[in-house]
């Protein structure tokens, strides 16, 4: 069997799924099926693939059963779960269980969890990069107006505090301003930090986004998308930085577009 022949998604909300959907059928997949979940994932995903299950979060049983109905073989995870879901699961038996052998209940830990017994029943979890290679930025200006000679410290501050942060699975991202930390991602979510972050900084904040230090890419890849652009400038944000070959693109054109539009830089920075 090629490795082309079947791909199952595990498609969480925004834009990620449908992305992913179009790169895997230009990579030439021939069959693409998705698990989708009611209140999370976008209803246009089914005019992408070719079969649909949609469940809530939790069902993990009927996850493999409809997988293995449709001989699938690998799988990826594409698409946040708003981290409120997963504290409101609706856990069938299999998902009891292995919630009850987890030490500690975060995003990573069920996610991997999650992964496990997928592999038990023949489904490889694959790197959510998979196909996406072009929406990983080299190091250095990606869009939006060029960076001053300031950037590079900021980038270079707010990197080493994300870096802790996500090691101590914290939050991924910071805002910054001259070297003082204005605010810290936590449960509420990129966006909310931001804006939190931006009203402090007074027009001169410094958003920084990185991975996890030994990140996982079969899930929680970090990701910036037009909406991202959108909050910084409504947040005061005057740019974006983001780690380089390990942050992906979400609709990379829109990006752009904004990021040129609205005049916030976006840095690739490594």
């Amino acid at each position: 069997m090629s490795e082309n022949d079947a791909i199952g998604m595990i498609a969480g909300n925004g834009i990620y799924p449908p992305i992913f959907a179009r790169a895997a059928r230009a990579a030439g997949v021939e069959r693409l099926v998705a698990v989708c979940f009611h209140d999370e994932t976008e209803p246009g995903i089914e005019d992408l693939v070719d079969s649909v299950d949609w469940m809530r979060v939790g069902q993990l049983s009927k996850m493999i059963k409809f997988f293995n109905k449709e001989g699938i073989h690998r799988a990826v995870m594409v698409g946040q779960i708003a981290p409120g879901n997963l504290f409101d699961l609706r856990p069938d038996m299999r998902t009891l269980m292995l919630l009850g052998r987890l030490k500690e209940r975060n995003a990573e830990s069920i996610f991997a969890g999650i992964a496990g017994e997928l592999a038990k029943d023949g489904i490889e979890l694959i790197a959510a990069t998979t196909y996406l290679d072009d929406l990983l930025p080299a190091p250095g200006h990606v869009c939006g107006p060029r960076p001053d000679k300031r950037l590079e410290g900021e980038a270079a501050f707010g990197f080493r505090i994300a870096k802790e942060t996500s090691r101590l699975d914290v939050g991924q991202t910071v805002v910054v301003r001259k070297g003082t930390v204005l605010a810290v991602e936590a449960f509420e979510g990129t966006n909310a930090a931001i804006m939190r972050g931006g009203e402090l900084g007074h027009g001169k904040a410094v958003v920084v986004k990185v991975s996890k230090p030994d990140q996982d890419l079969r899930f929680d890849v970090p990701c910036i998308g037009p909406e991202t652009i959108r909050v910084a400038s409504e947040a005061g944000v005057k740019a974006v930085v983001i780690e380089a070959g390990s942050t992906l693109l979400l609709d990379k054109e829109q990006i752009e577009t904004l990021a040129n539009e609205l005049g916030v830089t976006v840095y690739a920075y490594r």
